[in-house]
């Protein structure tokens, strides 16, 4: 079983609280179930549910009626570090998430180390 950590910056500001907040309520509970499930499949969780975006990057896909969101995450040991969410309107994931991403795992590490 891994652990699930939201990442905060050096501020305590947390991107993934403040995204969850702003779902409806069905879509959030569907996304914290599915972060649930990570915990306990971590890397071994398919697709459709999650799968390699770039390099450490990953994503967990959480799709409810129309609405389809993203979490951006990566392992650090034993530990799940999701770095934000956003709302999927592409069939890609738009290169600047994935960037926002990477920065986020590279100050995380840095921090961390």
């Amino acid at each position: 079983m891994f652990e699930i950590k939201f990442y905060e910056d050096e501020k305590g500001r947390c991107e993934v609280d403040e995204f969850l907040n702003a779902l409806q309520l069905k879509l959030r509970a569907k996304a914290l179930k599915w972060m649930e499930k990570l915990k306990q499949e971590g890397p071994n969780l398919p697709r459709p549910f999650a799968d390699i975006v770039n390099g450490k990057i990953r994503e967990l896909r959480v799709r409810f009626g129309s609405d389809s969101c993203r979490f951006l995450y990566f392992f650090y040991e034993k530990v799940i570090i999701i770095t934000h969410g956003f709302m999927k309107k592409t069939e890609k994931v738009p290169d600047n998430e994935i960037l926002h991403a990477e920065r986020i795992m590279k100050e995380f590490v840095d921090r961390n180390n």
